[in-house]
Formats: structure tokens, C-alpha cells, sequence
């Protein structure tokens, strides 16, 4: 793969500092060029220049700079929307064997919720006649671990 021509960092002198010393624990300051864009106004940072350089609000550049920068936020922020999403989704009884996505369904509806699950006995759980017996002591297994 084919170094990047170009690292854009968003923020400003600090973050541009930072990629800088990434870069050179690297060994890459000579391969990979790298600036900052300051949202505020628009600022570009470059290492070894102590001004910023300020783009013409209506230049091209500026806007090519301000695309990449925005679609790097959306990429980051669907990805840990994602992530979360996953997160929120997983549950402690997911990998439970015999309780699938209906039984996982019908036990929280009807018990509560995973906290009330845990403090049910794994009589409890076997009384609930639609669930078998064999799921009932797995979850409670599950929910239980035996300590060594």
C-alpha cells in the first residue's frame, strides 16, 4: 500500500503537535506531509510555520479541505453509532443455548428484565411452562457461574 499523500488533522496547533510526534515515533515525517484545520475559523496549521494560513473562505482548497474533514466525522460518527447500537443490542443471555430471539423476547417481556432474571431460582424459571427445563438451568447457569 501506497503511503498517504496527505495527513489532514482536525483541530489545531496541539493536534497537529501530536501527529507530528505519532509521525516521527514512526519514522514517517519525511514520507507523509501532514497539516491541520481548525474549525473555528477555518485555520490551516503547518509544522515549522508559527502563523496559520487562512484560505479564502471561497476557495476550492479550503472547501476540498472542509469535505474531507466532514467525511471523516460522518464515517467516525456512523461507526460508533454502529457500535453502540451493537453494544445496546448485546445481552448477557444472547449466547444462552436454546433461547433464541422469541424465548429471549417472551422471557423479558414476561419477567422483566435480565436483573430479574438473575434474582428468579432456577425453579422459578422452570415454572414458566413454554420455556424447557434444559433452557431454564442454562440460563441459570449462565446468570450464575459457578465460582471456583
Amino acid at each position: 500500500a501506497y503511503p498517504p499523500q496527505l495527513l489532514l488533522v482536525d483541530g489545531g496547533k496541539g493536534q497537529l503537535s501530536v501527529a507530528v510526534k505519532v509521525l516521527k515515533e514512526l519514522g514517517l515525517t519525511d514520507e507523509i506531509p501532514v497539516a491541520a484545520l481548525a474549525k473555528q475559523f477555518e485555520e490551516v496549521f503547518i509544522p515549522g510555520r508559527p502563523a496559520s494560513i487562512l484560505l479564502p473562505r471561497q476557495s476550492e482548497a479550503l472547501y476540498m479541505l472542509q469535505r474531507i474533514r466532514d467525511e471523516s466525522h460522518r464515517f467516525a460518527i456512523t461507526y460508533h453509532r454502529q457500535l453502540r447500537d451493537k453494544r445496546m443490542r448485546k445481552s448477557v443471555l444472547d449466547d444462552v443455548p436454546g433461547l433464541g430471539e422469541t424465548r429471549k423476547k417472551r422471557l423479558m417481556r414476561e419477567v422483566g428484565s435480565v436483573k430479574a432474571i438473575r434474582g428468579a431460582t432456577v425453579d422459578e424459571l422452570k415454572s414458566l411452562r413454554w420455556l424447557p427445563d434444559t433452557v431454564a438451568e442454562a440460563i441459570y447457569e449462565k446468570l450464575h457461574p459457578a465460582e471456583d
